[in-house]
Parts: C-alpha cells; sequence; structure tokens
C-alpha cells in the first residue's frame, strides 16, 4: 500500500510541474474599432427600407454591394474590408456570417439557423440596380 501511496504522490507531483512549466500564453490584443453598442441594438431592430436608407446615407459603396435576401440585407466583399469599414457595418447592426462569407442584418426579422441556401427559399436583389433604372 505504501509502494501505490507513493506512486500516486509521484504522479501528482509530475502532473503539478508538467501544469507549472507550461509557459503562458500572451494575450491576444483586440484589434477591432469601438462601436456604440446601444446604437447597434438599436439598428438592428430597423427593418429593411431604413436599413438601406442607412447604409446610402452612412457609406454609399456599402449600397452598392448590398443585397436584400427575404427581409435581411447582406453585404459581401472580394476582400477582407478594412477595419473602419467592418466598424461601420457592425455599428450599423451587421454581423459576420463565416458560412456564407457576408455581413447580415437581420432587419428586425430575427430567425434561427436555417436549412439550405436562404436564396432557394425567399426572392433576393440588389437595391442599387433597381435605383438606377
Amino acid at each position: 500500500m505504501k509502494t501505490t501511496k507513493k506512486l500516486n504522490e509521484g504522479l501528482l507531483a509530475d502532473t503539478a510541474n508538467h501544469v507549472l512549466a507550461t509557459p503562458a500564453l500572451p494575450d491576444k490584443k483586440d484589434s477591432r474599432l469601438p462601436i456604440d453598442t446601444e446604437a447597434r441594438k438599436k439598428n438592428r431592430t430597423l427593418n429593411t427600407t431604413k436599413v438601406l436608407e442607412l447604409l446610402k446615407t452612412s457609406n454609399p459603396g456599402l449600397f452598392n454591394l448590398a443585397e436584400v435576401v427575404g427581409k435581411w440585407v447582406w453585404v459581401s466583399f472580394r476582400e477582407t474590408p478594412a477595419p473602419e469599414m467592418r466598424q461601420i457595418l457592425a455599428q450599423l447592426g451587421f454581423h459576420w456570417n463565416r458560412e456564407r462569407q457576408a455581413w447580415q442584418h437581420p432587419c428586425g426579422a430575427f430567425r434561427l439557423r436555417g436549412v439550405g441556401d436562404p436564396h432557394e427559399k425567399y426572392a433576393s436583389y440588389y437595391p442599387a440596380d433597381e435605383k438606377a433604372a
């Protein structure tokens, strides 16, 4: 029995040494620009028309990239946008969808994740194309 106790004590000591010897990872610096969270919450409840108006007034370039899918507004980029552009989108109430590779705004129509591509279920259009016509 003493052998087992010494063996267990040795294992505990080895485990403690291993945990203490593991170097701490450096804190990852948050590179996101600050946003007004209260304004963001309010913006996420706006309807589609108001979101499109807000996009057009705050950044016409974003309005030109906007696609309406059902009631939601999506903004997609070919390359990663600048941090300032991401800050504007976040402030307006958009969130990043990694699976669809697009910034999305729920326009007050919050839904649980669906199966399949929303383009197959809902009508979609680019509002900048309609305004030009």
